[in-house]
C-alpha cells in the first residue's frame, strides 16, 4: 500500500524535527566549505589530472540537489545535480563518520535535498568518475517529493503551473531557456555591433499606441490618472530619433489584452529598433543579417530544424508583395475590389467566409493570415500593405493606397513587422484622425491621437526605418517548440478556480 501525500508530508516534517534535535541546521546560512567547482568542472579537472603521469589528487567542494541514492551496507552511492551536470558521489562510513553516514546520509536525507560534499575526485571500479566524500553538509531540506522518481514531469498543465518543478526534472526544459538567453545575447551582440544604442522607454503610458491591440488599463492614485501598460515601444523610440539618437533599440515586455493561443500570450517580449536615414529595404537587409548571425551563434550555421522542416536563414530571403502573395495562395487580386463590400463578395464567391463587419483592410489581412501565412515555411518578406492597416508607415510613391511596409514569415508564422516610418506630422495627424473614423470605439485597430508624439514629430523627425519582432516567437523557432508556452518561463494560465468552476 503506497503512502498518501499527507503521510509523505508528515514523514519529511518528522525528519526536519529530528535534524534539529540532532543539532543539524536543515537550512544553514552558508556552506561550511565554499564551492570550488561545478560538477562539469570537477569532471574536467579530474580528466586533465588523470591524463598527466603524476596527476595530483583533485580536491573539490561541490553542491547540488541529491537525485539518487543507493545504500550498500557501510558504503553508499548518490548522484547530485547542479546547473552544469549530474555527478556521482560515494560515501564511506569509516571516512565521513557514524553520524554523517548513519543519521544524515542513510536516514534523514531525501531525494530532492540540497547537499554539499567535499572530497577527492576518483574513478570507481565501474569506470564512473565520482567524488569520494570526506565531508557532507545538508543545505536545504526538501519537504515536497520530486515527481515521477526523477524520470520527468509529463503533465503539460502542471509543467506550466509549476515551472520550477519542470526545470528540476526535465533537463531539456532547462536547455530551452539557456538557448533562449543565448539567442537574446546574440541579438544584442548584432545590434550593438551595428552602432545601435539600447534604451528603455515607459511601460506605463498615458496614451497607448504603436500597434493594433487592446491595452490593459490601470490607475495612478496620487496623480488621479488613467494609465496603460504599453502595447508597443514604437512612439517613444521614434521620439528619440527626433532628439538625435540615430539608431536605437529596446528589448522588453509588452502587454496586450488579447486571447491566449499557441503563439500569443498577454505579456510577451518584444524587440524593436529604429534607424535614421534607412527605409524598409535597409531594414530587410538587417533582419536577414541579424537572424543569420543568431543562427551562427547558436548552431554554427544558418540552417535550423523546426517541426520537421529544414529552414535556411542565410540571406537573401524571398521577397514578394502582399498583392502577389494573395493572388498566388488565395487566387484573389484585392486591387480589383476597391470597397469592403466588393472584396467580401469576391471572397465569398471563392468559397471564403469573411466577417460581415470587417473593413477592407481587415479583409485583406484575413486573406494573408488564412491563406498565405501557413505556406511561408522558408524565410519570406511580404511587402507593400494597404494603408488602412498601416497608420504609421510612409505611402508608396505613386500609390496613395499602399505603404512601404513588410512582415516577415518563417515556418508558417508571422514573425515581425516593419515600415519605412511616416515622418510627416501633418500626414500623421490626418491618419490618426482618419483611423478614429474608420474603426469603432471598441475596435482594437483604432489608434488614439497622441498629441505629444505629433508635437515631437513637428520638431522634425529624420526619415527612418523601424522594425519589431516577437522574441518569444524567435525562441520558438530556435528552440524548435510549437507553443509559445514552452519558451515562457511562466506563461499566463487561467486560474485553477476558474478551471474547476468550468468543469462543474
Amino acid at each position: 500500500m503506497s503512502e498518501t501525500s499527507s503521510e509523505r508530508d508528515q514523514v519529511r516534517l518528522a525528519k526536519l524535527d529530528e535534524l534539529r534535535s540532532a543539532g543539524i541546521d536543515p537550512y544553514p546560512p552558508r556552506l561550511d566549505s565554499p564551492r570550488s567547482h561545478q560538477a562539469a568542472e570537477a569532471v574536467s579537472a579530474f580528466e586533465l589530472a588523470e591524463a598527466r603521469p603524476s596527476g595530483d589528487p583533485v580536491q573539490v567542494s561541490l553542491a547540488g540537489r541529491m537525485v539518487s541514492r543507493r545504500i550498500m551496507g557501510k558504503v553508499g552511492f548518490a548522484h547530485i545535480e547542479d546547473g552544469s551536470a549530474r555527478l556521482q558521489i560515494f560515501v564511506r562510513r569509516d571516512v565521513v563518520g557514524e553520524q554523517t553516514y548513519d543519521l544524515l546520509f542513510k536516514k534523514l536525507l531525501d531525494l530532492g535535498d540540497f547537499i554539499a560534499v567535499s572530497g577527492v575526485m576518483a574513478r570507481t571500479k565501474t569506470g564512473e568518475i565520482s567524488c569520494e566524500a570526506r565531508q557532507m553538509q545538508l543545505l536545504a531540506k526538501s519537504l515536497e517529493p520530486m515527481p515521477d522518481k526523477w524520470h520527468g514531469l509529463k503533465d503539460v498543465e502542471t509543467r506550466y503551473r509549476r515551472r520550477y518543478v519542470d526545470l528540476m526534472v526535465n533537463p531539456d526544459v532547462r536547455a530551452t531557456f539557456v538557448t533562449r538567453a543565448r539567442m537574446v545575447q546574440a541579438i544584442r551582440e548584432y545590434l550593438d555591433g551595428q552602432g545601435f544604442v539600447e534604451v528603455e522607454t515607459p511601460v506605463l503610458q498615458p496614451i497607448y499606441g504603436g500597434a493594433a491591440a487592446r491595452p490593459f488599463t490601470t490607475y495612478h492614485n496620487q496623480l488621479k490618472q488613467d494609465l496603460y501598460l504599453r502595447i508597443s515601444f514604437e512612439l517613444y523610440l521614434k521620439r528619440l530619433l527626433v532628439g538625435g539618437l540615430e539608431r536605437v533599440y529596446e528589448i522588453g515586455r509588452d502587454f496586450r489584452n488579447e486571447g491566449v493561443s499557441f503563439k500569443h500570450n498577454p505579456e510577451f517580449t518584444q524587440l524593436e529598433w529604429y534607424e535614421a536615414y534607412a527605409d524598409y529595404n535597409v531594414v530587410m537587409d538587417r533582419v536577414e543579417a541579424m537572424l543569420a548571425h543568431v543562427a551562427q551563434r547558436l548552431t554554427g550555421g544558418t540552417v535550423i530544424s523546426y517541426q520537421g522542416h529544414e529552414i535556411d536563414l542565410a540571406p537573401p530571403w524571398r521577397r514578394i508583395t502582399l498583392r502577389d502573395a494573395i493572388i498566388e495562395y488565395a487566387d484573389i487580386d484585392y486591387t480589383q475590389f476597391p470597397t469592403a463590400e466588393e472584396l467580401a463578395n469576391a471572397m465569398r464567391a471563392m468559397g471564403h467566409r469573411p466577417e460581415n463587419t470587417s473593413n477592407r483592410g481587415k479583409l485583406i489581412d484575413s486573406l494573408l493570415g488564412n491563406h498565405v501565412e501557413p505556406n511561408l515555411i522558408q524565410p519570406t518578406f511580404v511587402t507593400e500593405y494597404p494603408i488602412e492597416i498601416s497608420p504609421l508607415a510612409k505611402k508608396k510613391a505613386g500609390d496613395p493606397t499602399t505603404v512601404e511596409r513588410f512582415e516577415y514569415f518563417i515556418a508558417g508564422m508571422e514573425m515581425g513587422n516593419a515600415f519605412t516610418e511616416l515622418n510627416d506630422p501633418l500626414d500623421q495627424r490626418a491618419r490618426m484622425e482618419w483611423m478614429q473614423q474608420l474603426y469603432g470605439a471598441d475596435d482594437e485597430e483604432r489608434h488614439p491621437v497622441d498629441e505629444d508624439y505629433l508635437l515631437a514629430m513637428s520638431y522634425g523627425m529624420p526619415p527612418n526605418g523601424g522594425f519589431g519582432t516577437g522574441v518569444d516567437r524567435l525562441a520558438m523557432l530556435f528552440c524548435d517548440k510549437s507553443s509559445i508556452r514552452d519558451v515562457l518561463l511562466f506563461p499566463h494560465l487561467r486560474s485553477l478556480e476558474r478551471d474547476e468552476a468550468d468543469g462543474e
